[in-house]
């Protein structure tokens, strides 16, 4: 087995529509009701001129992504489990509008095989391929507990 199977220059895509639902339940479940999200008639006032999606949803399907990436490597065998040590550098540069498709490129910029660690650079375009947000993630690949010693309980 190996630490991890992801190299510089791999990468993983998700693609998804956001839904009505998907911002409305998101709001639902964290408490962030914000009219940005569910007034449309605030919002027809505004700049965007219509409701848009949570950031942090955008970085859920981030997570999503890294996902993907992680499952490649499981699919290949690796020695660890692979958890998320956070992102950095997000910055939400267009805003995300209820029907709008967007896809999430993560794709793994550097690797730290002693530190067992990979760096991500994810991106999210919407359908006109225009950025709407980017930011870094970083994995951490542990060892497991039998690889590492530790008895398993």
């Amino acid at each position: 087995m190996t630490i991890m199977h992801a190299k510089v220059g791999d990468f993983v895509t998700f693609s998804k529509t956001v839904g009505e639902s998907d911002v409305y339940n998101f709001a639902g479940l964290t408490g962030d009701l914000s009219q940005n999200h569910v007034d449309e008639a605030f919002m027809k006032k505004s700049i965007y001129g219509q409701r848009i999606a949570h950031g942090a949803l955008l970085i859920g399907f981030m997570s999503t992504a890294s996902t993907r990436m992680i499952e490649r490597s499981l699919e290949k065998g690796i020695d660890g489990t692979p958890v998320s040590l956070g992102y950095d550098r997000i910055r939400f540069l267009k805003p995300v509008f209820f029907g709008d498709t967007i896809t999430v490129t993560y794709r793994i910029e550097a690797t730290d095989p002693d530190r067992r660690r990979t760096t991500a650079k994810v991106e999210v375009t919407n359908q006109n391929g225009e950025l709407a947000a980017t930011g870094q993630h970083i994995l951490k690949w542990t060892r497991n507990a039998d690889a590492a010693g530790v008895a398993a309980g």
